[in-house]
Parts: C-alpha cells; sequence; structure tokens
C-alpha cells in the first residue's frame, strides 16, 4: 500500500514539475514574441514618422516651385544677359516637377532641390546688377514669399534629417537591426548640402535692400 501511494506522490511530482517546465519555456516564448513585435511596430514608427518628415519637405518644395515662374518671368523683363540661368533653372524644375511624390526618389530629388537652390542662389546675386529689379513690386513680393517658403523648407529638412537619425540608428544597433534586415526596413539618406553656402536659407531680402 506505501509503495502504491509513494509511487503516485512520485508520479504527481514529476508530472508537477514538468507542466511547470512547459509553462516556463511557454512564457520565454511568448515574453521573445512580444519583444519581437514591440520592435517592429517601433521601426514601423521610425518609418512613418520618416515619410512624414519627407511629405513636409515635399510640400515645401511644390510651393518653391510653384514661385520660381512668377519669378523669372518678371526677371526676363530685366535681365537678358541671365538667359541661360533662367533656362537651367526652368529645366530643373521642370526634372524635378517629373519625379513623384515618396521615398523611392529621395535621394534624385534632393540632389535636383540642391541644384536649383545653387541657382536661384546665383540668380539672386546677379540682380544686383539690375537696380530696376528693386524697384517691382510684384518682384519684392514674390522674393518676401520665397525667402519664407526658404526658410520653412529648411526646417522641414530639419526634421526629416532627425527623423532618418532615430531610423538608421534602429536599422543599425542590435538587436532592432535583425528585425530590421527581418522585414528589410533600409536606411535612408541625409538630405545633405554639397555647398557650405547652401546651408543657410536664402534671404531674399537681402538683395532688395
Amino acid at each position: 500500500m506505501n509503495n502504491i501511494v509513494n509511487g503516485k506522490q512520485f508520479a504527481d511530482a514529476a508530472g508537477g514539475s514538468g507542466m511547470s517546465i512547459e509553462l516556463w519555456v511557454l512564457g520565454i516564448i511568448a515574453a521573445i514574441l512580444i519583444y519581437i513585435i514591440a520592435l517592429y511596430n517601433s521601426l514601423v514608427m521610425k518609418r512613418n514618422k520618416v515619410n512624414e518628415a519627407f511629405a513636409s519637405i515635399d510640400v515645401q518644395l511644390k510651393k518653391r516651385y510653384d514661385l520660381i515662374p512668377n519669378i523669372l518671368t518678371i526677371a526676363n523683363k530685366f535681365m537678358e544677359h541671365e538667359r541661360g540661368l533662367m533656362e537651367n533653372i526652368t529645366a530643373l524644375r521642370a526634372q524635378a516637377l517629373k519625379l513623384t511624390s515618396g521615398l523611392d526618389n529621395v535621394g534624385e530629388k534632393f540632389q535636383l532641390d540642391s541644384q536649383i537652390s545653387r541657382q536661384m542662389g546665383q540668380l539672386m546675386v546677379n540682380m544686383e546688377n539690375y537696380p530696376q529689379i528693386k524697384s517691382d513690386q510684384t518682384m519684392l513680393q514674390a522674393m518676401q514669399t520665397y525667402n519664407e517658403v526658404e526658410e520653412h523648407i529648411a526646417a522641414a529638412r530639419r526634421f526629416y534629417n532627425a527623423a532618418v537619425l532615430d531610423l538608421n540608428n534602429a536599422t543599425e544597433l542590435f538587436p532592432s537591426s535583425i528585425i530590421a534586415g527581418m522585414f528589410n526596413f533600409k536606411k535612408m539618406p541625409f538630405f545633405k548640402v554639397e555647398d557650405e553656402k547652401e546651408r543657410q536659407a536664402v534671404n531674399a531680402q537681402e538683395f532688395f535692400k
């Protein structure tokens, strides 16, 4: 009788121990899955933030592209010797407008933006040689608006670069880098200014003093 009782107690103890191990293993698996899901969701949020930041830049660039024809139309009345420069700006603007909005062509869009910014800056410098432009009220208003848009673009670029830094860190640092690789989260390019002079937003008002 005692043997039967002792055997039953041993079996119960062994069964209970086995159940505890299974629960412990299941708990670990569940914790790992929850952690993976949390990392994935975090990466999605960071990528969405980059998308939002890029969309803000895109909106401001569109405003700039809309202003450029007005400025060139007025400048064309006075600046006959700058026709080549204005044609270059027009061609670059046309290329930029052909690009679809989205992160797939962000590098090309930023490259064109940099060229347009540089060419527009050169145009404004050349305006110093045409005093009659400074007396044109339509041009004054257009340049004031252009200056405001440039400031908004600069702010949007800073927001974009901060979002990209956050995402790129997550795609490179362990352990989120493993999840990023599994689900094809890619590093995004920063907005970089090639010319040191372009680091400052264009202040169009300076050309009309």
